[in-house]
């Protein structure tokens, strides 16, 4: 498996992979009003082309196909700087893929001197947090406001 960043060359790949994912997720996403399902969309041409140029985003690939990807970016705290994962998606919830593509991204983070990762583990990828040394400091909460606060993803908090 290759774990390199990704170009625009990869931007249809990614957006069939958000698209795949999304529907693995959400199952009921198809029949989502249009504004719900372009929140959920993580690969519209701008975000693309950010995280295209923001060091910390990878793909995995292997023979010309996308098993994977995270898409992460660097964040001024105020005090420290830290880099932020806002997705990770993997093909068939692989681990081994999973854990390369988060080890691509600490390593760019290292050689950028950054020494702290911020990333959102589902329960599935509880496994995967763990072996990758991440330590639990709480739960991480969204409030989506607007019409996204009625049918977006994620569940209460007590829920979790």
């Amino acid at each position: 498996m290759l774990y390199r960043p990704f170009t625009e060359l990869d931007f249809e790949a990614l957006q069939a992979l958000d698209l795949e994912q999304l529907q693995l997720e959400y199952p009921h996403f198809d029949s989502l009003e249009e504004p719900e399902k372009q929140g959920r969309i993580r690969t519209s041409l701008p975000a693309l082309k950010f995280y295209e140029r923001s060091e910390h985003s990878f793909v995995a690939e292997k023979d010309n196909v996308l098993y994977g990807a995270i898409f992460a970016q660097s964040v001024w705290q105020g005090d420290r700087p830290s880099v932020l994962v806002s997705r990770l998606w993997v093909r068939e919830e692989n681990l081994e893929v999973a854990r390369g593509l988060l080890r691509a991204c600490a390593k760019s983070t290292y050689d950028a001197a950054v020494y702290e990762i911020h990333a959102p583990f589902p329960k599935k990828w509880l496994e995967l947090g763990t072996l990758e040394e991440f330590k639990a400091q709480g739960l991480y909460g969204v409030r989506l406001m607007g019409g996204r606060s009625r049918g977006g993803p994620g569940v209460p908090l007590l829920e979790f």
